[in-house]
């Protein structure tokens, strides 16, 4: 399958995968219909702006391609904060699922402030009992004694279920709270970051490289294909369906003797940008050096560098055919 196919393939996905994100931020951020849907609408519009602009503005001058530099620029930032809202709003969501499958811990008896006032009665009134004197034997006192250290303990049993009930509690609601936590982003509390914090950093690095794949993915897709252009000569003005094809020049014949002419060469291939260099330095837009050739294309030293050496090739073919007298043209 050719690179351009897969490119275009890649590209597609991600911004149909983008624009569901900025559909469902949109979804969650409005209120009524009406905001739902305007909502929408701008998402969709930043990301196809923020994934399209870079290789719209590729063929053209410097001066467009800053300006598209800047409304690129703020076309990824909103489209990456609406993937942040989506990203923490689910993972908001799924933190909420995953709490709600821990079981509710219940108490079953008394809350341990009411046992502790009981506790309290049964132990002063065991202190009062056992501060009574009898004379003579009292089986009343001694009955009296016992029945208050016994719901002493029944007291101090109901205490210790009690304390197990809440420590139960305890851990069901801290369990609670780590499974409303992202397992990953979670982890990142130990380093000193928030919860928070963490949450829209993973979330903006998420959008981030979405919206870097699509952005690439769509350069390749439509970068330009290299064309084959015949040198242009003052003959190539007369007629759009003419091909003018150089011939090599030759010494002036005698009157007996029929002009040696040698077979015209293949006409001159030249890539996209060099016919965009030599329309440039046409229109007097570009100087034919390195630096001007690089800053306009936007390209490395090298490209820039076998650009003009192609540009020069072409001016001298073309210098070379309006010198000659002798030229051939076959329709």
């Amino acid at each position: 399958m050719p690179t351009r196919i897969i490119a275009t393939l890649l590209a597609i996905a991600a911004t149909i995968t983008a624009a569901c994100l900025s559909i469902q931020s949109g979804m969650q951020r409005g209120g009524l219909p009406v905001e739902r849907a305007l909502w929408v609408a701008v998402g969709v519009v930043l990301v196809i702006s923020a994934h399209l602009l870079p290789a719209l503005c590729r063929p053209l001058g410097w001066r467009f391609r800053a300006v598209g530099a800047l409304i690129w620029i703020g076309c990824v930032a909103a489209t990456c904060y609406g993937h942040a809202v989506f990203f923490i709003t689910s993972a908001r969501h799924a933190g909420e699922i995953r709490a709600a499958s821990i079981p509710v811990v219940t108490p079953q008896g008394r809350d341990l402030a009411a046992i502790a006032r009981d506790r309290a009665d049964a132990i002063a009134r065991l202190a009062r009992a056992n501060a009574r004197r009898c004379a003579e034997p009292c089986p009343s006192l001694t009955a009296e004694r016992t029945a208050l250290a016994a719901k002493l303990e029944a007291i101090d049993v109901e205490h210790a279920e009690a304390a197990r009930d809440r420590a139960a509690q305890d851990r069901a609601a801290i369990d609670r709270a780590a499974a409303q936590s992202d397992p990953v982003t979670g982890p990142l509390s130990a380093f000193g970051w928030s919860a928070g914090r963490a949450d829209l950093f993973a979330s903006l690095a998420f959008a981030l490289v979405l919206e870097a794949v699509a952005c690439f993915a769509w350069l390749l897709a439509l970068r330009p294909a290299a064309v084959t252009r015949a040198a242009e000569t003052p003959a190539h003005q007369g007629s759009n369906a003419v091909t003018v094809t150089p011939v090599a020049a030759v010494t002036q014949p005698s009157h007996d003797q029929k002009p040696a002419v040698t077979a015209p060469p293949e006409p001159l291939t030249v890539p996209d940008d060099v016919a965009r260099i030599l329309d440039a330095i046409a229109a007097g837009d570009v100087r034919p050096t390195v630096t001007e050739i690089r800053k306009y294309l936007g390209c490395s030293q090298t490209r820039a560098a076998i650009v003009r050496r192609s540009v020069e090739a072409a001016t001298a073919l073309k210098e070379t055919m309006h010198a000659n007298p002798h030229t051939g043209v076959h329709c």
